[in-house]
């Protein structure tokens, strides 16, 4: 017989001052927004995943597609789509989560630059309907523990890659032990390439956010401190602070 398959966990959420939280029926926090500035990111982490930004000029931003595997509290899709204007995709398992977010964390209704889909993120990266159609894409795939992402191998990975664009970016959140993070990146090398790697040092929560490119590429100093003002300038992200943290993984 076929195993059958978990339940989905319950959705809730909470606030702190000016925070809204999401959780998956426990403690952990599943994804933020600040309830006056709902497009804005608040959480550290969160802020790095748009890192990719320094691999692309600011006024090109726009003509991008962003997809997203994990809804979470809708940050990085609200600010993909209503922020920077990209065409975007989220893929989401559990539609508490996708009403959670279009009730309490303000995700707008789906337009034609924005899609919401309920589905599983493994079927869709191996799916041909979106390869080489991607220019950032976003996995940040935990459970209701957050001890280790869902989906954490070669084979996953390789599938992300295919649906890059030649300058594509896939940006990963890893947050657990040392040993989980280093058998991740490890998958991620063996997927894309050892040179085709960056991150960031870790949070003080635990978070390091990796970014591997489709094709490597290595801008200069002077080109990713010109756009890390634009982006400080333009979107308010803290890019000039990230060129601090953020270097290639060496191979």
């Amino acid at each position: 017989m076929p195993t059958p398959t978990p339940p989905l966990p319950q959705v809730n959420m909470s606030e702190h001052g000016k925070v809204r939280y999401l959780h998956l029926g426990t403690a952990w926090v599943q994804g933020s927004m600040w309830v006056k500035k709902p497009n804005e990111i608040e959480l550290e982490y969160v802020q790095r995943m748009q890192a990719w930004l320094l691999f692309h000029e600011a006024d090109e931003v726009a003509d991008l597609t962003a997809m997203q595997f994990g809804l979470g509290a809708a940050t990085l899709t609200k600010h993909c789509h209503r922020v920077l204007n990209m065409r975007t995709t989220a893929i989401e398992l559990n539609p508490q989560v996708v009403a959670a977010c279009r009730t309490w964390f303000e995700l707008p209704p789906d337009d034609a630059r924005l899609s919401v889909v309920l589905g599983d993120a493994a079927e869709v990266a191996a799916h041909a309907h979106w390869q080489g159609q991607v220019d950032v894409l976003h996995v940040d795939l935990y459970d209701d523990q957050a001890a280790a992402p869902v989906l954490d191998d070669p084979v996953f990975y390789g599938h992300c890659k295919q649906l890059l664009t030649r300058r594509g970016c896939m940006v990963v959140n890893l947050f657990g032990r040392s040993s989980s993070f280093e058998r991740s990146v490890g998958h991620i090398r063996e997927a894309f390439g050892a040179d085709t790697l960056w991150a960031f040092h870790p949070t003080r929560e635990g978070n390091t956010v990796v970014l591997a490119q489709r094709e490597a590429a290595r801008p200069s100093e002077d080109t990713l401190q010109a756009r890390a003002l634009q982006i400080q300038t333009r979107w308010r992200l803290p890019a000039p602070q990230w060129l601090r943290h953020f270097k290639p993984i060496a191979s």
